[in-house]
């Protein structure tokens, strides 16, 4: 594996000054951020790659004025998807910084818990705070699209950091999505048969017992499609012309129905660039 001090080395010089010059800003006007993304996912697992971003994790309330605070400093910015993220852009290269309140599902959203056991680290020559691992886990296990798929870094923070796991807690986290949980510490036993005691037992026997309650009860009678939550292009088919109801959608999710048009019309636009 490549250590994160190479990655950090390998980074563009105009690149790095931008990331830290922000960073060094929001710590001074004691703006809260949490770094996540490849620079916290090195920090647990020691895998390197490169990012073509840097993500910081703020609270929902925090984001707008923190977006304003760096307008005032001279920074480009924009509420990029009303619903979980906004940017910063470097003035002088295409750099840009994601300010990150929710998953793109409408998930996840970042509240004090996230600050409370956040790990302090050096990131960049600098001491800053990084994502818990059990929210990082809980945003990557709902990646599933056809395009990308966050398995293999759930598996691989499983497999660096199950000692460490706060277990309850990400059993909370997951909530009654506890089922997306249980398919990857299933994965993992596959990935990594000579390991997977690293999964408590009590954590497979509670998830098996709940999985057993809900082949003794009925199933719901309600048409839901929860598969939007891991892959919004995926089954829009399903909520849009099969009469199921999106999950994503208030109170069942954290969405507005204008919200998820927006985010599927940038979705669409971002991948015929692709194509």
């Amino acid at each position: 594996m490549q250590s994160h001090a190479l990655q950090e080395n390998e980074l563009d010089p105009k690149t790095r000054t931008f990331y830290c010059q922000l960073m060094d800003i929001l710590s001074k006007s004691q703006m809260p951020f949490l770094v996540g993304g490849g620079y916290a996912f090195v920090r647990y697992t020691r895998i390197a790659r490169q990012t073509k971003d840097l993500d910081l994790f703020v609270r929902p309330n925090d984001c707008s004025r923190i977006l304003e605070f760096l307008a005032q400093q001279g920074y480009r910015t924009e509420m990029t998807a009303s619903h979980w993220l906004g940017k910063a852009f470097s003035s002088d290269s295409e750099d840009f910084v994601d300010l990150i309140f929710k998953s793109a599902n409408g998930l996840s959203e970042v509240d004090d818990l996230w600050f409370e056991h956040a790990v302090e680290e050096d990131v960049l020559g600098m001491s800053v705070l990084i994502c818990p691992v059990e929210e990082m886990l809980c945003s990557k296990a709902f990646v599933m699209a056809r395009d990308r798929f966050d398995g293999p870094d759930v598996a691989h923070l499983l497999l660096a950091c199950s000692e460490q796991i706060d277990w309850s807690r990400l059993l909370y986290r997951f909530g009654e999505r506890w089922r997306v949980l249980l398919s990857h510490l299933i994965l993992f036993g596959f990935i990594y048969p000579g390991e997977r005691s690293l999964i408590p037992d009590w954590v497979m026997k509670e998830l098996f017992q709940r999985l057993q309650q809900e082949l003794d009860s009925a199933p719901p009678t309600e048409k839901l499609c929860q598969g939007s939550l891991l892959s919004p292009l995926q089954y829009q088919i399903d909520v849009e012309k099969w009469g199921y109801q999106d999950a994503r959608v208030s109170p069942k999710g954290g969405m507005t129905p204008a919200e998820i048009s927006d985010w599927t019309a940038h979705l669409k636009e971002e991948k015929e660039e692709k194509s």
